[in-house]
């Protein structure tokens, strides 16, 4: 069963999507109920895969004798799959209301529902080829989604995705060739690369690692390679809000993970220079990108460069290569998915109603558009790190396993994430106050047309508010569940 609740969950949303401009839904709460049912079909069967406590693979084809196209259930991808199921969902329902106004839903609705099921086949991607193939479909089927409006500006935004995805997936697939015809393996195994190293071919695997290690951390968004991110903010809200806080970045972190944890294996990077070249760049991306994020007055990009420095915490907890730092950085991949998402959601709510973009433009906001920004402030409170909201606990859990693993560049990163604290608080709270703290002057006659968006848009606010206070004050459950990856990852230790 769990196998087939697998191939359902990845084919249900495709041949869903695919369908959609076929039948060409005239009528808009046709097409909803459609695509809603399709969504909450294909979160529904991917759940019962991930939380089924039953690991299982399922072969879909033999590209040749020792290389398959496969798909398995493990803790580690079960992660990702609760992530992408419980926030797809309410993000379809966002995306109804506000895409009422732009033409072409259909196609839209179809990429957007399609992202769906590529998302989940590289989530349970049983190898290193299968999860290439889909990370590939995945930059195919959102580029449609980021060039939608079909400006000049959407067009250049697009072809720069397109040009550094390929070019990451370019440097990725060098990895993966070196690793096999070396005698690594590609599928996901606790047993790394095992035999395959020795004193000669050590040098190559390492240099395999760096490939994939930044081929894979341009959807990662790890600096110099994140320059396609703040510009994707093109998009319509609902796609920028999956790119950032689900689907592309978090398909590129996860893949990081996967290849350090799966292919390789902790006792082989562990002390090792690429460990430290990775926790370097992670440590310097969280720097940098908050204090542009400071810098950014455009409301999504500043949004954008947020996310590009809280990817690198999850990515630097990953090269830690310690069960502390792997289930905090599985704990930051799941938290940071429900605050960027909430985060976004604000700023496409308020674009939406008043046309503003840019955040010196929201003074006021907060008497006019209530529930609104009391979500965004919760959000911003949470992302900042402040107790007991989530964002405490897994930034908390990430400097502590830092702390344990004790080397000079863990400190750098316990450095870099409170400088980045630091800038949070500058680049997010600064709004907040703007929104409720106007100049005494300020005359409300000049907003008097901002107000909350629909039930469309709200609900999904108020459910994300929720769920960024509720891990916080009841973290064990979760905990628990992330904690299933140890075994798979570091097998000498359980």
């Amino acid at each position: 069963m769990t196998g087939a609740s697998i191939l359902i969950s990845i084919l249900l949303p495709c041949v869903g999507g695919v369908l959609l401009p076929l039948l060409d839904f005239k009528a808009r709460r046709v097409r909803e109920l459609y695509v809603m049912a399709v969504v909450c079909a294909t979160s529904a069967f991917a759940l019962c895969a991930a939380l089924g406590g039953q690991e299982a693979e399922y072969v879909l084809y033999h590209l040749t004798s020792t290389i398959d196209i496969a798909f398995r259930v493990d803790r580690f991808g079960g992660v990702f799959v609760l992530l992408v199921s419980v926030l797809w969902p309410l993000a379809t329902l966002y995306a109804f209301d506000y895409m009422r106004e732009f033409f072409q839903r259909n196609k839209f609705f179809c990429y957007y529902t399609m992202s769906f099921g590529i998302t989940l086949g590289i989530a349970y991607s049983a190898n290193l080829i299968t999860m290439y193939l889909f990370y590939e479909m995945l930059t195919l089927i959102t580029l449609p989604l980021i060039t939608h409006d079909g400006t000049q500006e959407a067009k250049v935004a697009g072809v720069k995705y397109l040009v550094y995805s390929i070019g990451g997936a370019t440097a990725a697939f060098i990895g993966m060739i070196m690793v096999l015809t070396h005698g690594g393996s590609l599928d996901f195994t606790v047993i790394g690369l095992g035999s395959a190293v020795n004193e000669a071919t050590r040098p190559v695997f390492d240099v395999a690692f760096l490939f994939m290690f930044f081929g894979f951390g341009v959807k990662a968004a790890i600096v110099p390679l994140h320059g396609w991110l703040p510009t994707a903010g093109v998009a319509p809200t609902p796609v920028t809000a999956l790119l950032h806080a689900v689907a592309v970045v978090k398909s590129g972190v996860f893949a990081i993970g996967r290849v350090a944890y799966y292919t390789y294996d902790a006792g082989y990077l562990a002390g090792s220079l690429v460990q430290q070249i990775g926790l370097l760049f992670a440590g310097c991306t969280i720097i940098y990108a908050a204090a542009m994020a400071w810098k950014e007055l455009h409301f999504k990009k500043r949004l954008a460069y947020s996310t590009i420095s809280n990817l690198s915490y999850i990515v630097f907890a990953f090269m830690l290569m310690t069960p502390q730092g792997l289930t905090a950085g599985l704990l930051h991949m799941i938290f940071h998915g429900l605050m960027k998402i909430t985060l976004f959601f604000v700023a496409g709510a308020v674009m939406k109603q008043t046309g503003r973009v840019y955040v010196t433009e929201l003074r006021g906001f907060g008497r006019r558009m209530p529930v609104t920004f009391a979500v965004f402030t919760v959000a911003s409170l949470a992302l900042l790190g402040t107790p007991p909201l989530c964002g405490f606990l897994s930034k908390f859990d990430i400097a502590e396993a830092a702390a344990m693993q004790g080397s000079g560049l863990a400190y750098f990163g316990i450095g870099a994430i409170l400088l980045a604290a630091v800038f949070t608080a500058a680049y997010l709270l600064t709004i907040a106050v703007r929104a409720y703290f106007p100049t005494k002057d300020f005359n409300y006659r000049t907003i008097d047309d901002v107000e909350d968006p629909s039930l469309y848009m709200l609900v999904p606010l108020v459910i994300l508010a929720c769920a960024v206070v509720l891990p916080g004050l009841f973290p064990e459950a979760l905990r628990a569940f992330i904690s299933g990856a140890l075994p798979e990852a570091f097998p000498a230790l359980y």
